[in-house]
């Protein structure tokens, strides 16, 4: 058992009798009256994101998991397909346990988390950015960086991104995986 002090990121807790994720929190202390940490919880087996606040010092059952390193092979539909980097052994996810999967290209290395009671996958922590390049987007206007306008950019695995107005078809740039927007032109 934990308590709300343990509270993080990334933290697998057992709640309503299922298991998720925490993806957001943060301690509040108001003035008046008992602290408590409002979070974002997101269920490892239906993907649904729910709001809960815990008050300070509650008990909270957390699930021990192992992380461990996969390779994205390809995705056939709604499943995609994982080679473990160390023993080579295959397995297959569904499409809601990913949380950016139009944003996971062939080949790239993952980190997926194990229940460790049972072995079973609870969910995939792409890297923090990704470099992907732009395979369709409305011709750049050279010198046109003052604003903060954008324009939508289609990338190489499909999925749609909006870039400013100087990026063009060719160029490879870095997106955040978490918020799934353009960080910056790749050079190379």
């Amino acid at each position: 058992m934990a308590s709300t002090s343990d509270i993080r990121k990334g933290l697998c807790i057992r709640y309503n009798n299922d298991i998720y994720k925490i993806i957001e929190f943060l301690h509040v202390k108001p003035g008046k009256g008992p602290a408590f940490v409002r979070t974002k919880l997101k269920s490892v087996s239906t993907g649904k994101v729910l709001d809960n606040t815990f008050s300070a010092g509650h008990k909270i059952e957390d699930v021990r998991v192992e992380t461990r390193s996969y390779q994205f092979l390809y995705a056939e539909g709604e499943t995609y397909h994982f080679m473990n980097t160390e023993d080579y052994n295959q397995i297959t996810l569904q499409e809601s346990a990913l949380d950016a999967p139009g944003l996971l290209k062939e080949g790239e290395i993952v980190k997926i988390m194990f229940n460790t009671e049972d072995s079973m996958p609870l969910s995939v922590d792409m890297p923090a950015s990704v470099v992907l390049e732009i395979t369709y987007t409305e011709p750049g206007v050279k010198g046109n960086t003052a604003t903060n306008a954008t324009k939508p950019a289609k990338v190489e695995t499909g999925a749609e991104v909006n870039v400013p107005l100087f990026i063009n078809e060719g160029d490879k740039i870095k997106i955040d995986t978490s918020s799934g927007s353009y960080m910056e032109r790749v050079k190379e």
